[in-house]
Order: structure tokens, then C-alpha cells, then sequence
């Protein structure tokens, strides 16, 4: 059996529909439902059995779970960038981390947990994946600290060596529909141009970017997908990983390929970037995968514009969820 935490999330949901093309159905879903409408993410899938996050803990802790898990796939996680509730952030991201890779560990059962790239803060640390380096690392927000907590922990305990940590830069596509405010900027554009015919950016407070030419490296779903799935097929390679393109893009980029994809002329506005984000916020992201493509990873990366344009015209327009 494989276990996806998070797994009606947005990655974790996407993992299960390429487990199940591979005809893997043998999953134990673990996610907390709530309120919102990430249930619709399961819809397409298949799967054994699903429980919610605490019940889930409690069967890690009295080690009830049966049968033999093969794998761990731990997605779950609070990634909010806005919550202000440090203790949940420790409690639900970090400790909870901690008691599912010690009960891995004691079970022999592969481990690979989502870190994140938030660990690298405002980037003037760099956006290498050496394991050797990230205790320089500064995050900017309790989400990206919480992250750096784990791998800091599971580095000193010697886990590292036995797990794979997955830093996901800007992950985009289907199934983050529930999202709210963190949902990627592609699916904001969408709907800005149906709304308004047009798309706001935030101007560049920093003179040498000019509006919109702030740069992030955005990754499609199916291609973080397919580089979490390597480390499911080879579970000798250990240690933090990023994940990414390796190639940095705009904003205008992004913006552009939104409305070409959905056959209009652009249109974007830029405005102030409020004061309460400018001090942290980051004008340059870019992962550096070169480890990955020394362990053996040779995929290429989707093009951003074949990606956004599959996304908007295969999944926004038709309303569709992901099903391999």
C-alpha cells in the first residue's frame, strides 16, 4: 500500500492520478476535507480507503496501520503564506512531519515529503539544494520556516540520508481549484480576463526589474508530478531536492501566454505592490536541478507556454479535474 498525505490536494490529488495510470489503486488517502471543495479532486480517482489527517496520526501512533505500506507520499501540510498561527504551523508541519518519518523509518517504508522552496527566503542565500548549505537559509514567512524546521531536523538525525525532501517552486495546473488566495497566478489571470478583459501585476519597486519582469521559475503539475515519481522508482536517492525548471520566467510571460491560450489580445495593468508585501517580497526565483539531473532524472521541462496553454484549454475552460 502507498499512503498520500494531502492526498485530495492539489499535488497530492495529482500523484494519485498518475499512481492509478500506472494501475496503482492500493492508496491510503490521509487529508482533512473541511470546508472548502478540494473533495472534488478525489472524484476522478481511485483508491482504498480515505481518513482524515488526526485519525490518520493516531493509527502512525498505535501502529495500526495495515496492511504493509510501501510508501509514504507526504504531501499534507498547511501551506498558507498569511496564516499568523506559528503553533499550528509547528504542530501541523512540523511535528506531524517528524512522527511520520520516524514511523517510516521504523517500518521500512520509503519516505518522501514535500519541503518547499519558501526555505530560501528572499534568495540571497542562493536556490541550491545542497544539504551541506541550508542552515543559511532565512525563510520569510512561518509556512516557508516551518518547512526549513523539518529539514533541519531530519538532516541532524540523519534521515536525509534515507528520505528524499522535495523542494516544489511555483507549481501550477489543474486541481488547485480550491486554493483561495494561494492558488497560482495563472488561475487569478484566467479569471481576471473573463471578469475585466484584463490582468493587474504589481509594478517593480526595485530598478533593475521593470514592471512585470519580476521572475519566478514556474513548474507544471504533470512535470512535478513525474520528478516525484522518480524518487518513488528509485529509492536510493536520498537528500533535498529541488524541484523545478531551472528556468526563470516573468510575469508578462505568464500574463501573455494566458491570454494568447485563450485566443485574446493582451491587456495588463500594473499597480503599487501594497506596503505590507513589499519588504518580503521576491523578485527572482530559479531552482537549480542540477542534482536532480545527476541522479539520473532526464525528463524535460513543459515549455510554459505549452503548459499554460494546456491547462487553460484541456482543464480552466472546460471546467475538467486531472485524471491520467
Amino acid at each position: 500500500m502507498i499512503i498520500v498525505t494531502g492526498g485530495a490536494g492539489f499535488i497530492g490529488s495529482a500523484l494519485i492520478a498518475a499512481l492509478n495510470s500506472r494501475g496503482i489503486r492500493d492508496i491510503l488517502v490521509a487529508d482533512e476535507l473541511g470546508c472548502d471543495q478540494k473533495w472534488k479532486n478525489l472524484r476522478n480517482l481511485s483508491f482504498a480507503d480515505y481518513v482524515e489527517k488526526d485519525d490518520f496520526l493516531r493509527l502512525v501512533i498505535d501502529n495500526k496501520l495495515t496492511p504493509a505500506v510501501e510508501a509514504v507520499l507526504h504531501l499534507g501540510a498547511c501551506s498558507s503564506t498569511t496564516e499568523t498561527n506559528a503553533s499550528y504551523f509547528i504542530n501541523n508541519n512540523y511535528e506531524y512531519s517528524k512522527l511520520l518519518a520516524r514511523w517510516a523509518a521504523d517500518n521500512n517504508a520509503r519516505f518522501i515529503y514535500a519541503s518547499s522552496a519558501a526555505t530560501y527566503g528572499d534568495g540571497s542565500a542562493g536556490f541550491s539544494d545542497d544539504e551541506g548549505e541550508i542552515h543559511q537559509l532565512r525563510p520569510l514567512n512561518m509556512y516557508g520556516y516551518s518547512k526549513q524546521l523539518f529539514d533541519l531536523w531530519a538532516k541532524k538525525n540523519g534521515l536525509l540520508k534515507k528520505i528524499a525532501g522535495l523542494k516544489y517552486f511555483n507549481v501550477f495546473g489543474p486541481n488547485e481549484y480550491h486554493k483561495a488566495d494561494m492558488r497560482s497566478f495563472v488561475l487569478k489571470a484566467f479569471e481576471q480576463i473573463n471578469a475585466t478583459g484584463k490582468v493587474r501585476l504589481f509594478k517593480s519597486h526595485k530598478s533593475e526589474y521593470k514592471d512585470g519582469e519580476q521572475l519566478r521559475d514556474f513548474i507544471y503539475i504533470k512535470d512535478a508530478v513525474e520528478m516525484t515519481l522518480f524518487f518513488l522508482d528509485n529509492p536510493k536517492v536520498n537528500g533535498l531536492f529541488n524541484i523545478g525548471t531551472a528556468t526563470a520566467r516573468n510575469w508578462n510571460d505568464l500574463v501573455k501566454a494566458v491570454f494568447d491560450a485563450m485566443g485574446k489580445k493582451p491587456n495588463i495593468e500594473y499597480m503599487d505592490m501594497p506596503d505590507s508585501i513589499r519588504n518580503q517580497y521576491q523578485y527572482y526565483t530559479c531552482a537549480d536541478i542540477t542534482k536532480l539531473r545527476n541522479a539520473g532524472y532526464k525528463k524535460p521541462t513543459t515549455l510554459l507556454e505549452d503548459a499554460i496553454k494546456d491547462y487553460v484549454q484541456n482543464f480552466l475552460q472546460k471546467k475538467e479535474y486531472l485524471n491520467y
